[in-house]
């Protein structure tokens, strides 16, 4: 992707998506079992149902999402039953330039596997605490209450890669897509070390304290692994 392709495709993203509320219905309905109302959203956001309309319209004529039958055993009361919403297989993608945290992990896995006194792990840990704080800073994360400390962080963690949703009512966050590749799964005990200081770095600038983080691998494909705070 050339800087001019990259720029359109960003701006693109940024025109429909920059929007907090519109980005939040879309990966509502990207992530719910069953197709998706202007009344059910609207109730889940707290907004009025013309502006829950307006922003399914909107990412529906943008191709993000489509309009589909009502699930079966639906019902409806009298009158013209409601439009529902699906999303489509739509890519939401940037990436220029690429970042190989892929073949980085695998180098680090190397270093850290060659130290004969059992400190890998815990070097892994620190390098990803170290490169946690610096995203902080970089980001500008401030300190706030833990709903908010958590979804900053998985949105600081989205911003290299990962694909991270925030759970604060079990105050975890669940990752469904790590940027460190095959690699995570060959070596988890370091990968998941490497993740724990990240997002331990992270929370401490979010959160405003220390605090420990547990990173739970996932058991089968598919499965998110969960990072506990």
């Amino acid at each position: 992707m050339d800087a001019r392709h990259f720029e359109s495709t960003l701006g693109d993203l940024t025109a429909i998506l920059g929007d907090a509320t519109r980005r939040g219905i879309y990966l509502a309905v990207a992530e719910a079992d069953v197709p998706a109302t202007v009344s059910v959203i609207a109730e889940r956001f707290g907004i009025h149902p013309n502006v829950a309309r307006h922003h399914l319209e909107r990412l529906t004529a943008e191709g993000y999402l489509e309009e589909t039958g009502a699930p079966e055993g639906a019902v409806h009361g009298a009158g013209r039953p409601p439009r529902h919403y699906r999303a489509t297989t739509r890519e939401i993608a940037v990436s220029y330039p690429p970042r190989r945290f892929d073949l980085l992990a695998e180098l680090l896995v190397q270093v850290v596997e060659g130290l004969d006194d059992g400190r890998g792990p815990a070097v892994a840990e620190e390098v990803g605490y170290r490169f946690g704080a610096a995203l902080a800073e970089e980001l500008g994360l401030s300190a706030g209450d833990a709903g908010s400390a958590l979804e900053a962080v998985s949105g600081a963690l989205e911003t290299i890669g990962f694909g991270v949703a925030a759970a604060p009512a079990d105050a975890s966050l669940l990752t469904s897509h790590c940027p460190f590749g095959a690699t995570a799964t060959d070596h988890p005990e370091i990968v998941c070390r490497i993740d724990q200081g990240l997002v331990r770095g992270l929370m401490d600038a979010a959160r405003g304290t220390s605090g420990p983080v547990v990173v739970t691998p996932h058991q089968h494909p598919g499965d998110a692994c969960v990072a506990e705070v």
